[in-house]
């Protein structure tokens, strides 16, 4: 049970660290193309992808963990660019996701 568990983490983290890079990749080539800095909020692309997650996972928050973890907290992470909110939390998953065992490399 604890190997299909390791195994969704990493699966996820990839998935996650994937949307980072896609997202980091997107935000360069917006500011080449505008000549200038851009960064995408990650509360903005979340908006712009699914709205309705977004507004149930607020009522979700506020409701059932607490309200105050909301406003100070994730309302913060979501004025960040999206590759740096999912950037960490992809290898934070892959991370809890990584086998306990150590692998021995031999070079002939």
């Amino acid at each position: 049970m604890l190997s299909i568990l390791k195994f969704v983490l990493r699966v996820s983290g990839c998935i996650v660290l994937a949307i980072a890079i896609v997202a980091g990749v997107s935000d360069a080539s917006s500011s080449i193309a505008q000549s200038q800095f851009v960064l995408a909020p990650f509360g903005q692309v979340w908006f712009e992808l699914s709205p309705e997650t977004l507004n149930t996972s607020q009522a979700v928050v506020q409701r059932y963990v607490h309200p105050t973890l909301w406003d100070p907290v994730i309302q913060t992470l979501l004025t960040w660019p999206a590759w740096v909110v999912l950037a960490p939390l992809g290898i934070l998953l892959l991370w809890g996701g990584a086998s306990g065992r150590k692998q021995t490399i031999l070079f002939t």
